[in-house]
């Protein structure tokens, strides 16, 4: 069951989250995601990856239109009957000709030894012609 210290580390790993990426400090991001991290941008038109460094691998090579700046903000965190822990989040990524764009991020979190990380990050785009 997840106590409010657990709350609060999952909501401080999806700000860090966003300072790691937009400093570009790819070496930490192991502080973020698990070994074996599953992320999914496919609604960007990127592929999924299944470690975290092909994640690093993607957002280093082809992915140069990644925002400027990222905030994250409607966090919510539920726990399954299983004990898997969700986290549901909204994203507004600011770009680099100052365009602001919205994501839905649907994580799964787990506790590891070093601390809360993400084992699986889904990125779905909000765009105009979804309404």
């Amino acid at each position: 069951m997840l106590d409010v210290a657990d709350r609060i580390q999952i909501h401080e790993l999806l700000g860090l989250y966003g300072h790691l990426i937009d400093e570009r400090r790819w070496e930490e991001l192991d502080q973020v995601f698990t070994a074996d991290a599953v992320y999914d941008p496919s609604s960007f038109g990127h592929p999924p990856t299944t470690s975290l460094s092909d994640l690093i691998e993607l957002w280093t090579g082809d992915m140069t239109m990644h925002p400027l700046a990222h905030h994250a903000t409607n966090i919510v965190v539920t726990e399954d009957d299983g004990g898997t822990v969700r986290v549901l989040s909204k994203g507004i990524g600011v770009g680099r000709k100052g365009r602001v764009g919205s994501v839905t991020y649907r994580d799964i979190a787990v506790r590891t030894e070093a601390g809360w990380r993400l084992a699986s990050r889904t990125a779905l785009l909000r765009r105009a012609e979804d309404w």
